[in-house]
């Protein structure tokens, strides 16, 4: 696969929620918001992935909007575990920084995307 930004960024995040997860789970015995954590987290690169090899450009603008609503959820549950004191700000704000920008980029491939179609068409 040749080189992809949002691919590239959205899979070193993954990383960094499992890497998460497993410390929420294991150091703080925090289960289910970490679960939730995990499986939006990983979900957005996953669907950055599925748009990568879309079959159409509306198949592409499907799963760049599942990844940004994942990329929404994601950055929901970190603020979750800030605000319920089972993380710092200053432990995740790296993690946060990404979530933002993931969101912001993938904002932008959405908005760009749909500008395209509606020209198409």
């Amino acid at each position: 696969m040749k080189q992809n930004l949002i691919y590239e960024k959205t899979f070193n995040f993954a990383i960094q929620i499992v890497n998460l997860y497993k410390h929420l789970s294991t150091q703080k015995k925090e289960f289910v918001l970490s679960k939730q954590l995990l499986r939006s987290g990983t979900s957005i690169g996953a669907n950055v992935n599925e748009g990568i090899v879309a079959q159409s450009k509306k198949d592409f603008l499907s799963k760049m909007n599942i990844a940004l609503k994942e990329a929404a959820e994601t950055e929901y549950w970190i603020n979750l575990l800030i605000a319920t004191e089972y993380i710092t700000e200053s432990e995740v704000k790296l993690i946060l920084n990404s979530c933002r920008e993931i969101n912001r980029i993938l904002r932008k491939i959405v908005k760009t995307t749909k500008a395209q179609l509606e020209i198409d068409n």
